[in-house]
């Protein structure tokens, strides 16, 4: 699980940097210079990285929220009911 976040922040990073070069919105994004530059190239190669990582942690991320979100669904009664008695010791 912990890898999967992971993977899935890293790819995302690596993506919006190139994505942020490109776009040259800001004085910083200018001074890494345009398409070509250096610095685009290696944003380049990080986004060639990053892109596997965000393809093959995103659905294996949905499918952990979506057991979490039914989990708590089924819990919830029990520990509606119960829970008092847990800290009642």
């Amino acid at each position: 699980m912990y890898i999967a976040i992971s993977a899935s922040n890293t790819g995302g990073a690596w993506d919006n940097a190139k994505k942020y070069i490109e776009a040259g919105n800001s004085e910083h994004a200018r001074s890494l210079g345009p398409k070509g530059s250096d610095a685009h190239k290696a944003a380049v190669i990080g986004d060639t990285v990053g892109d596997p990582l965000k393809d093959t942690s995103g659905p294996s991320l949905n499918i952990l929220i979506k057991l979490m979100a039914v989990e708590s669904l089924v819990f919830a009664p029990f520990f509606a009911a119960h829970g008092g008695l847990l800290f009642k010791i």
